[in-house]
């Protein structure tokens, strides 16, 4: 089916979009599009051959920016406010395709005001959905221990307990509202970055963006949704951005694939694991240089794909899937 004129739509193109259409290729069917942002990974796969696109966010200012050009597309292009994590029962039925580009988006990055950034001054907000507790009311209420266990867990901050400290004397003296506010309590805790390593505050930022969010909880919940969705033969594509997530999805892969790594000769043999999925990608799929140097951004991404067999979805072992232990007061 041709592709729309769709010049009203934004010219932003989405991290590793080239190889993620090429290793799913031939783009048939319906699909969803779990974290719509800004749309380019929906307008890629309509434009590639797919019949339908569900575009799922739970972030209502993406889906408002996207109406007018979205309309475009008629009914090929169907938008929908939610989480992934429930993406089977949003899509209410089987799909050919699902595509999941993890953690904040550009457009969320570039907005002062959604706090996601310290770029720029703004609302220690971080919410992705604008809904329940912000990035400002857990920092300046959560206790150390608590803050420790985030940074240390989510962000893998090595320097997490002395952070911890530093917020707590910081907002005795006054609450802690604002991005570059926090972002240079932070960097008040360690040394300074040498040229080209990041931002001391970037693994903070991270850490609570991802408690705020509960985005690995999402995650596993999405990727069972996914298995749950697929019709046999249909295709999971996802994009992470760090090794929390990429592990996450590497480890679920491998066990849905029943490929599993052997134990070791003290353990005892593990129960045998019905393949779900066939894995399409051995490694991951990195950018490649043109594409750092077009946008720097995707220096970090990770592309895996998998393809949905005819077994029927069952429950997953989480302990096997690297998950962070679960912060002290974060506990389900």
């Amino acid at each position: 089916m041709p592709a729309a004129q769709d010049s009203a739509a934004p010219a932003h193109v989405p991290v590793l979009l080239g190889p993620l259409l090429e290793a799913v290729a031939p783009v048939r069917g319906v699909w969803l599009d779990g974290t719509f942002g800004a749309g380019g990974y929906a307008r890629g796969l309509l434009e590639a051959g797919a019949e339908r696109v569900i575009g799922v966010d739970r972030d209502p200012s993406a889906l408002n920016a996207a109406r007018e050009w979205a309309a475009r597309w008629g009914e090929r292009l169907h938008l929908v406010e939610g989480n992934f994590a429930d993406l089977d029962r949003l899509a209410g039925e089987p799909l050919d395709g699902v595509v999941l580009d993890l953690g904040v988006s550009s457009m969320q990055i570039d907005q002062p005001e959604r706090g996601f950034s310290f770029a720029k001054d703004g609302p220690l907000d971080m919410r992705m959905s604008g809904q329940g507790p912000s990035a400002a009311d857990l920092v300046n209420t959560a206790s150390e221990q608590h803050l420790a266990d985030i940074l240390y867990h989510y962000g893998e901050e090595r320097a997490a307990r002395r952070i911890a400290r530093a917020i707590l004397r910081a907002r005795a003296e006054a609450p802690i509202t604002g991005t570059l506010q926090l972002a240079e309590i932070v960097a008040a805790c360690l040394p300074g970055p040498k040229p080209g390593q990041i931002h001391p505050a970037t693994r903070s930022f991270q850490a609570l963006r991802i408690a705020v969010n509960d985005e690995l909880g999402a995650l596993v919940d999405g990727l069972e949704a996914a298995e749950r969705a697929l019709k046999p033969g249909g295709r999971l594509a996802v994009v992470t951005f760090h090794s929390l997530e990429d592990r996450i999805v590497k480890w679920f892969l491998r066990q849905r694939s029943g490929n599993l790594p052997g134990p070791s000769r003290f353990a005892p043999e593990p129960e045998a694991q019905t393949a779900r999925f066939r894995l399409d990608t051995r490694r991951a799929i990195t950018p490649d240089d043109e594409e750092i140097a077009r946008n720097p951004r995707a220096r970090s991404a990770r592309l895996r794909v998998a393809t949905r067999l005819d077994a029927p979805a069952g429950p997953v072992d989480r302990d096997s899937l690297g998950l962070p232990r679960p912060p002290s007061e974060m506990q389900r």
